[in-house]
């Protein structure tokens, strides 16, 4: 999306029409609808983690097979986020609003009523598709529309939709499962969906006008064969039998993703890709997005495996499990707003580096409590890991978007919710082929099924917190405070000047990507 192609309020700019540099009313109406839907779509990320062992016996699949209504999700949002950028372009926020929330309540009665696991798997990924709509029309209106000094604030209030719900995802799927089958999970969501899409349909306003735009078929197909293929393979290699498959997956995959990037990179010189890699030429955004990908990739995982933990292993009940996990989720919406608030006074590096601190001790500390820890000391490392994340997790948004100019803002918010995913799924995967290939490991070696499977799970957490040391790194290298949009971002991509508008100038209809 151009920067004059960039949703604005019309004269009032992104300080609002009122003048008081923050968002207008009717602008904050917008973002209102926009949390409340996008909160209820996200919800539905994670909410079958818990209920995998109900599925893996009603269905009679595995787990490696479960978790792929999951990761089928992730990855469906992964392919899907970045042709968002050429739909929302296209239409209105209304229409985009409609067809987002119009399909995922489309998936959500197919998955209530599906007879099997195929079908469930087909309706997670229709619900998926309207959920990826839902996410990058959320970040550009939210950076069109709020003041840069007030975005922290503004994007702890959005932490809750985009971060909070995944967690709270497992919690609320217990409490259904305590009484009634997983098909409630969906039945109960439904009429919610259905209503805020009413309502917000009757009380959204357009933000922008719509342009036209080209999609680029091919880069969506390399896009689908690149990261498909590594999820797969990953999620694959942890099975029994013939791994073959799974190796070719991942070769599939990575060579995939390494044609996406040299076709985005043949695209930007026609000035029409479908994800401006020109962003990665920001350092600071390049941090952040690392760092975003490896949190979500590490919570993912746990979120994954401490369910599976507590019910097969400590034969917790579905709603036991869901209490279990509800404190940090809770603790973690509650927080956000608060995080929000710090980082607008402080900056992003004094929150994100204690945050990645506690999210590395939480997930060392699972680590050992799985296997010798009572129930209770599992719930307070949850607790720390969900804080942990909390003060990551707004303020890597807030700085990785903002020290983008407003002209690449849809490209960076589309390229970060597709690697955001793509990591989820990585991580889900991940940490279900570690535990499982401990585990069969062990039980070869003679070692009984129930310790080999809390052996599998010690390995995986083990390889979490490895992954969060990263993070640690990664983070302490981000500046004390955004400094000003980096207006120039081709040529540190080693892009021809002669692209680039001078310093200060406005975007030129056609000098940046239209993707």
């Amino acid at each position: 999306m151009r920067a004059d192609d960039h949703p604005t309020t019309g004269s009032s700019g992104p300080a609002g029409a009122d003048g008081s540099g923050g968002p207008a009313e009717t602008d904050t109406a917008v973002l209102r609808w926009l949390v409340a839907a996008t909160f209820i779509v996200i919800l539905n990320e994670t909410v079958m983690i818990n209920a995998i062992p109900r599925l893996m016996a009603d269905l009679d699949v595995d787990a490696v097979a479960a978790q792929w209504l999951s990761t089928a999700f992730m990855l469906t949002m992964a392919v899907v986020i970045p042709a968002t950028g050429w739909f929302l372009q296209r239409v209105t926020t209304r229409r985009a609003f409609a067809a987002a929330m119009g399909t995922f309540c489309a998936g959500t009665l197919l998955a209530a009523l599906a007879p099997g696991f195929t079908v469930l798997l087909v309706a997670r990924v229709v619900q998926a598709t309207g959920t990826a709509v839902m996410l990058p029309l959320l970040m550009t209106t939210l950076m069109a529309v709020v003041a840069e000094h007030d975005r922290g604030r503004v994007m702890g209030n959005v932490t809750l939709a985009m971060s909070v719900a995944p967690a709270m995802g497992p919690a609320v799927a217990g409490v259904v499962l305590q009484q009634l089958s997983w098909r409630w999970i969906f039945l109960l969501v439904l009429p919610v969906a259905a209503g805020i899409a009413v309502l917000g349909l009757r009380r959204l306003v357009d933000v922008g006008e719509p342009v036209a735009g080209r999609l680029d078929v091919p880069s969506v197909v390399i896009a689908a064969l690149g990261f498909g293929g590594l999820v797969y393979g990953l999620s694959e290699v942890g099975a029994t039998g013939d791994r073959t498959p799974a190796y070719v997956a991942l070769l599939v995959g990575v060579l995939g993703v390494a044609a996406f990037v040299a076709r985005q990179r043949r695209l930007q010189r026609e000035e029409r890709p479908l994800l401006d890699l020109r962003t990665l030429g920001i350092r600071t955004y390049r941090l952040a997005l690392v760092a975003m990908s490896l949190g979500f990739m590490a919570m993912l995982g746990a979120m994954i495996l401490l369910p599976l933990h507590l019910q097969e292993q400590r034969g917790l009940s579905p709603l036991a499990t869901g209490l279990v996990v509800m404190p940090g989720g809770v603790l973690m919406g509650l927080l956000g707003p608060t995080v929000g608030r710090l980082h607008d006074r402080l900056g992003a590096r004094v929150l994100v580096v204690p945050g990645a601190v506690a999210l590395t001790a939480a997930m060392a500390a699972l680590a050992v409590l799985v296997e010798v820890g009572p129930t209770w000391s599992l719930v307070v490392a949850h607790v720390v890991l969900m804080v942990g994340l909390s003060a990551m997790f707004t303020p890597l948004f807030t700085v990785g978007l903002g020290a983008l100019p407003m002209r690449l803002h849809s490209h960076g918010s589309s390229l970060l919710g597709t690697l955001q995913q793509v990591a989820g799924a990585m991580g889900t995967a991940l940490a279900v082929m570690v535990m499982t290939s401990r585990a069969a490991q062990l039980v070869a070696d003679g070692t009984a099924p129930d310790v080999a499977a809390v052996a599998g799970l010690r390995w995986a957490f083990a390889a979490s917190a490895l992954l969060c040391l990263v993070v640690v790194a990664v983070v302490a290298m981000l500046p004390a405070h955004v400094e000003q949009p980096e207006e120039q971002p081709q040529e540190q991509a080693g892009e021809p000047s002669g692209e680039q508008s001078g310093p200060g100038s406005p975007a030129v209809p056609g000098a940046v990507a239209r993707g």
